[in-house]
């Protein structure tokens, strides 16, 4: 099934790598200059059997291909915890955190220690960056990373990136690293963003409950049906499935990135996408590229506080303008000055995000003041 021409009605096409009434679809990756490459924990520990260290070998040849071919390639790696628990001898993953953590960090030594070994057999460097998602929300860390990862290309280094499981918390975690790619994907400003998984694509239904279910080959990122295609648990070994892939889709569109899901299993993948053959599911932006500061701020996984707002003010944000107290009905959590919040509709919709300027206690005794009152309730009016 294709999905490229909105409007339209979807068509179920012969061969997955055309649509109906137009010439044979090239692949996003083809003319994609930095790219990042998402490799999920099934792929890379051969279904928790241990590090697949042929396929690392073949991801490493093929990246060595791409980079030749002069493009810029940033590896996004799951398979910490897998390789920690078989390590440890645990017969399944972990549910305690401190048991999560420490296989994160029996594991991330072979996982490291992989990836070096094969890449240098081709002449690259590689370099292990370990984030979590308060790295990425606070500001000034979010440009210290940024600058770090474009000074890293620049030197031909390929960073290898995971989430730091080792020290992470429910509240700065990621949660699975299909996420993470998206959000590493607009922090640099990627053209597309590889998905290598397990299966070959998305499905309009699970493949393996449903023979009748159709490949889809193409797709708007955001578009909401790809969602109810793709519900579904992950494997004991993997913590995302095909959901978080096309949430991840959608959250890197915003910095006008595509997306590809395509099978890890496939022989040359990358180079083959690459050269443009339209291999696995692919996902276009079509939205406008946010502004870099929009963008961060969109980044954000988890907000400190809600502002509920009535229909005026939503119409007012919708035109580019600013959020006043006389259109707040509401305020929810605990932040101060600077934080970044949600609005929300009454109905409980998010409309917007933005960076306060009072303080929740200040918030909600400005709700539905006007701004000549702003200073008679709070004793000062700030900018």
């Amino acid at each position: 099934i294709d999905f490229r021409n909105e409007g339209a009605s979807c068509g179920i096409l012969r061969d997955s790598s055309q649509s109906p009434g137009s010439s044979v679809m090239s692949s996003l990756l083809q003319n994609a200059h930095r790219i990042v490459v998402k490799v999920g924990s099934a792929l890379v520990t051969n279904d928790g059997r241990g590090l697949d260290e042929s396929a690392i070998e073949r991801w490493a040849a093929q990246i060595a291909e791409l980079r030749r071919m002069g493009r810029e390639v940033i590896l996004v790696s799951s398979g910490a915890v897998a390789e920690g628990v078989l390590r440890l001898g645990w017969e399944k993953r972990p549910k305690r955190v401190y048991e999560k953590q420490a296989a994160a960090a029996v594991g991330q030594m072979g996982l490291v220690q992989a990836y070096e070994t094969h890449f240098r057999a081709y002449g690259i460097r590689t370099a292990l960056v370990l984030l979590t998602h308060a790295n990425l929300v606070d500001r000034e860390q979010y440009l210290n990373a940024r600058m770090t990862l474009n000074e890293l290309l620049r030197l031909g280094i390929v960073p290898v990136i995971n989430e730091n499981d080792t020290v992470v918390t429910s509240e700065i975690k990621v949660g699975d690293n299909d996420t993470l790619g998206a959000l590493v994907t607009n922090l640099v400003e990627a053209d597309c963003l590889v998905i290598l998984t397990d299966q070959k694509g998305l499905y309009t239904a699970d493949p393996r409950r449903d023979p009748s279910a159709d490949f889809v080959s193409s797709a708007e990122a955001g578009r909401p049906e790809l969602e109810a295609m793709a519900g579904g648990a992950a494997s004991s070994i993997s913590t995302g499935g095909m959901i978080t892939k096309i949430l991840a889709a959608k959250r890197a569109a915003r910095s006008g990135a595509n997306t590809i899901i395509a099978s890890g299993r496939e022989e040359n993948v990358l180079v083959r996408l690459a050269q443009g053959e339209a291999v696995g599911t692919h996902l276009y932006a079509a939205s406008s590229k946010l502004h870099a500061r929009k963008q961060w701020l969109a980044d954000h996984l988890r907000m400190v506080g809600t502002i509920t707002i009535d229909a005026g003010a939503v119409s007012a944000l919708r035109n580019g303008k600013s959020l006043l107290p006389v259109g707040v009905v509401g305020v929810e959590g605990d932040f101060v000055r600077g934080d970044a919040v949600g609005c929300v509709t009454e109905d409980g919709v998010e409309v917007a995000r933005g960076l306060v300027n009072y303080s929740s206690d200040e918030a909600r005794r400005l709700c539905r003041a006007h701004t000549e009152e702003i200073e008679e309730r709070i004793g000062h009016l700030d900018r």
